[in-house]
């Protein structure tokens, strides 16, 4: 695994160097000096205060903000937009806008945020109040006073500027220039934004060598996040992430591989597709913050790593495009979608369609500080008939016999093709799938292994996963070993061991996905949680396995047969 913050120590550097030479226009409101106290206390700052004589309003940096009144403070560089939060409340600000949201509801202003030469400059007066700081300004002495308590005492003369040092940068935070982010245009309407920390809480991260242990955190249906009873709320939604990352790290866990893109939708903002309505109850609807960028920084956070889990190719979990937002591709490009019974697909044999999902997919390459792009195992769906004869004739460019095989060369073009394009933007973020555990049975393959599963990813979903490991197109591959030890179709160590031989010497990683959910149900093998730990034990015996996924959190968290404490046993939690 590789584990990254360029994003933030670019972020963090950016904001401690010396700022620029500002415009004419700022040039003439800052030239008086203006110096903040709190409680008495000189407040130090790197960018001097200024005043909007127009609007007397007193602009402060950002970082004053979060050092100072102790508040919690992201800021979205693709959005232009600051969220300030404290204890109940919540801020969010955009530049140029002068609608700000305190807690959801519509607040007007005559300033809300300004960027003066790369430095973030939010109006002091308004925030200091809502986050219940009095302020007085004491215009003969250019003054600033801040007090938390409600009687403002009479206010003591400041000291000198020069008398309080500015902060100084760090000398080791270096940018990885590979990391800089590209930002995407958000369209002003959109009161969201991506949100990243000022300055930054970077734990820890795995030590080199610790093997992976990771959870899958499913959106689609609001099965593992968010709660139904979160819509629209984001302080719930926010609470609800943090209490699902606490409970698996204190499992073992140290990364989450969370669905962002569950059905053709976002939960981040997207110039290419509308907000999902997982988040609001609606597609299409925005929420009042960036669940995205919230989601990395809480997991950065903890020292664990974020993988961003991305469904390819499903359009819709149904065939009614009655209640699809305007800008969602079944909308916009129903040539480009097929009707596989009860679901829409994104057809793979358009390559317009899947340069249009890859394009999803770099667009938060891009703009987030991301660990890893994960793909499931939706590419084509298994065992059912798609009407996609003319597609076939159409762009069968390379004259291949049948349309099975051209199915998986339009997958194989798909993901050697995102992995140039991830690579060549961030060579150091992940890129891996997670394909159905049985590539193709001893029986039709001799390459394959010794099992009988009824489905394979071959000759099921059109997913030559071995090809891709082969050839180097993905950073590891996370086969769905959803057996257990004693089913005899397709036993875990049998299967297991074929992936093992798979990646030797091929410089791709293995992880297990677990079926967690099984723990406890009629199915052979799982009514004991010692078969979870059987199959670690097992694991242990390939030095080609670097870790282990589960699916899901929220099956984990439920805590079939005990699992809890015996995955803390054996991670030694």
């Amino acid at each position: 695994m590789r584990f990254k913050r360029g994003l933030l120590l670019l972020l963090f550097v950016m904001l401690m160097i010396p700022a620029g030479v500002a415009p004419a226009s700022v040039q003439a409101a800052v030239a008086p000096t203006i110096q903040i106290v709190l409680d008495g206390e000189v407040v130090s700052s790197d960018v001097p205060p200024y005043l909007r004589e127009d609007l007397n309003v007193t602009m402060v940096p950002l970082r004053v903000i979060s050092e100072s009144l102790g508040a919690e403070v992201r800021w979205s560089q693709a959005a232009k937009q600051a969220t300030i939060s404290q204890d109940d409340t919540i801020i969010t600000m955009i530049s140029g806008q002068n609608s700000v949201f305190v807690n959801g509801s519509v607040i007007t202003l005559d300033a809300t945020v300004q960027t003066v030469s790369g430095r973030v400059m939010v109006p002091l007066r308004f925030v200091s109040n809502q986050l219940g700081v009095a302020v007085k300004w004491d215009n003969e002495a250019k003054v600033v006073n801040l007090y938390k308590d409600t009687v403002s005492p009479v206010p003591s003369t400041p000291a000198s500027p020069a008398a309080t040092p500015a902060p100084t940068p760090s000398t080791t935070a270096k940018p990885n220039p590979t990391a800089t982010p590209v930002p995407t245009s958000i369209p002003t309407s959109t009161p969201v934004a991506t949100t990243e920390p000022l300055p930054p809480v970077v734990l820890p991260t795995p030590a080199a060598g610790t093997e992976l242990r990771g959870v899958w955190v499913s959106t689609i249906y609001n099965l593992d996040f968010p709660s139904t009873a979160s819509y629209g709320k984001q302080a719930v939604q926010e609470k609800e992430f943090k209490a699902l990352l606490d409970d698996v790290q204190a499992m073992g866990m140290n990364a989450v591989f969370v669905q962002v893109r569950p059905s053709a939708d976002a939960l981040y903002p997207s110039t290419l597709v509308p907000w999902s309505k997982v988040l609001t109850g609606k597609q299409g609807v925005a929420p009042t913050y960036d669940p995205l960028q919230f989601m990395i920084d809480e997991t950065h956070r903890r020292g664990m790593t974020f993988h961003a889990w991305f469904n390819p190719f499903r359009a819709n979990t149904d065939t009614d495009t009655s209640k699809l937002a305007s800008n969602h591709v079944a909308v916009e490009h129903p040539d480009w979608v097929l009707n596989s019974g009860s679901q829409l697909l994104i057809n793979p044999g358009v390559p317009a369609a899947r340069q249009h999902v890859i394009d999803v997919i770099m667009e938060v390459v891009n703009n987030y500080d991301i660990d890893g792009v994960h793909l499931d195992d939706y590419f084509y769906p298994s065992n059912i008939a798609l009407s996609d004869d003319a597609t076939f004739k159409t762009y069968n460019s390379k004259k291949l016999a049948t349309k099975a095989e051209w199915r998986r060369s339009n997958i194989d073009e798909f993901v050697q093709q995102l992995d140039e394009s991830i690579h060549s933007v961030r060579p150091t973020v992940d890129f891996g799938i997670s394909p159905f555990g049985v590539w193709r049975n001893k029986s039709q393959d001799a390459n394959g292994s010794d099992t009988n599963a009824g489905v394979t990813a071959y000759d099921s979903m059109s997913a030559d996963v071995r090809k891709w490991v082969k050839q180097g197109w993905i950073d590891y591959v996370a086969p769905q070993v959803y057996w257990s030890m004693s089913l005899s179709a397709a036993r875990y160590d049998k299967v297991v061991d074929w992936w093992a031989a798979q990646v030797a010497n091929t410089g791709v990683d293995l992880y297990i996905g677990h079926a967690a959910y099984k723990l406890g149900t009629k199915e052979t093998g799982w009514q004991t949680s010692e078969e979870i730990i059987k199959q670690l034990k097992y694991n242990a015996r390939h030095p080609e396995v670097k870790g282990d996924i589960y699916f899901s959190a929220k099956d984990l968290r439920k805590n079939p047969l005990g699992i809890i404490d015996a995955l803390k046993s054996y991670y030694g939690k």
